[in-house]
């Protein structure tokens, strides 16, 4: 029961093959980078084996996924003996607009419902949808889902996804709140309940994916009732290169007394700002931290500054919009391994009953770990993301519930 899950950039194939059948087991990884450009990266990692690497030219997706399937049933670095080992693909999907609230399996129909959203991720949707129809012409017996990133937040109620514009707006051309980063809100909630035994249609939780993209969810008894980003992955915390909320009249603000274009302004507000653009030396939070604690650069400091009080302030907000808290979950790069960082937020949490363990969350990186004391009245947790595991699973199960209906 080999699943091959497949993340698809505009440039880029991430994909892992996960086996099933013996408890989720990770029979290789890779990436494929530069596809489209000269000197593409190709890098495979089979389990129990030397990495393969390769430098060469890879034209289209339809390409770099053959050379992925070739390298998996290579007699030397591949770790399976025929394409019918597999048996569904699962591809990572950015946007499902408002049509999908759960996994799907891939056909016309909704391939054409994908891309009818792709004006709401011009980047990613576009992609992800090559990839499908590259594995349609490569393996078209094998059954594909789509997981979407939007869908764990379809839960989200109108107060809460609507924005102060005209109703038009929504109901024309479906400009709300969607939010991102659904497989991983849903992974980290679950895999924390159930390590703490904590039953999920009874608990108030709070799960800050912090990397160099970012988002808080509100997830009240089991359901998505809030998140941070919006109809676009710009909203809500400051991220690595991303402004988070701004003022709209502010950007109008630039945009007029600079003359700046709308391409000019999108690169503005998603490649230039956040940290790097704050702090003037990167996105990356461990160089603005030793730029800040080692260097003494005061912009640097300002950046993690705001970067923290942004995090606080919005859980501070959907402890608010719940009634409460039980469980507070850090996960994504900076949230996994960056305890000087979840250290500066939860100091500043014991007004919501949070009593931290210095001592467990320092030097605690990528593992799964209790970083609250007993008495604490919220739990909180550090757990590793796995959003390759969540598609893997959703696919196995859309796959399964086709498999019966076809039998019924």
């Amino acid at each position: 029961m080999k699943i091959l899950v497949l993340n698809c950039g505009s440039s880029s194939i991430k994909y892992q093959l996960i086996d099933m059948a013996n408890n989720a087991e990770l029979l290789a990884k890779g990436l494929l980078e530069r596809v489209g450009l000269k000197d593409s990266e190709f890098k495979h990692q089979p389990k129990g084996k030397d990495p393969y690497m390769l430098i060469q030219d890879v034209k289209n997706h339809e390409i770099g996924i053959n050379m992925i399937l070739k390298a998996l049933l290579d007699p030397n670095h591949g770790v399976i003996q025929s394409v019918n080992d597999i048996i569904a693909v699962g591809h990572r999907v950015a946007h499902g607009g408002e049509n999908f609230s759960a996994s799907a399996l891939i056909t016309d129909e909704v391939k054409k419902n994908i891309e009818e959203v792709i004006e709401l991720a011009p980047l990613h949707n576009p992609a992800n949808l090559k990839g499908i129809v590259s594995m349609e012409k490569l393996v078209p017996t094998v059954p594909q889902v789509a997981v979407f990133d939007t869908a764990f937040h379809q839960t989200i109620p109108p107060h809460a996804y609507m924005y102060g514009l005209p109703y038009e707006l929504y109901k024309k051309d479906k400009i709300r709140r969607y939010g991102f980063h659904g497989t991983s809100h849903k992974y980290v909630f679950e895999k924390a309940c159930d390590s703490l035994f904590m039953r999920k249609d009874h608990v108030k939780a709070i799960t800050c994916h912090l990397g160099n993209g970012a988002s808080i969810a509100a997830i009240k008894n089991g359901r998505s009732i809030d998140t941070s980003m919006g109809l676009t992955p710009v909203e809500g915390l400051i991220m690595g290169t991303r402004t988070g909320d701004l003022d709209l009249g502010a950007l109008l603000y630039i945009m007029n007394k600079k003359g700046l274009s709308l391409d000019d302004a999108n690169n503005l507000i998603n490649k230039k700002s956040g940290i790097l653009g704050v702090s003037g030396v990167s996105y990356d939070m461990r160089d603005v931290e030793n730029a800040a604690w080692n260097e003494g650069n005061k912009r640097a400091q300002l950046a993690l500054d705001m970067y923290v009080y942004r995090i606080i302030k919005y859980i501070g907000a959907y402890a608010a919009a719940m009634g409460g808290v039980d469980l507070i979950v850090f996960t994504g790069g900076v949230g996994e391994n960056g305890p000087e960082t979840r250290e500066e937020i939860l100091k500043d949490l014991e007004f919501l009953g949070v009593t931290f363990d210095v001592e467990k969350n320092t030097g605690l990186r990528g593992n799964l770990e209790m970083i609250s004391k007993q008495e604490s009245k919220v739990k909180v947790m550090v757990v590793p993301t796995n959003e390759e595991l969540v598609i893997a699973h959703d696919t196995l199960k859309v796959v399964a519930q086709h498999d019966n209906n076809e039998e019924l």
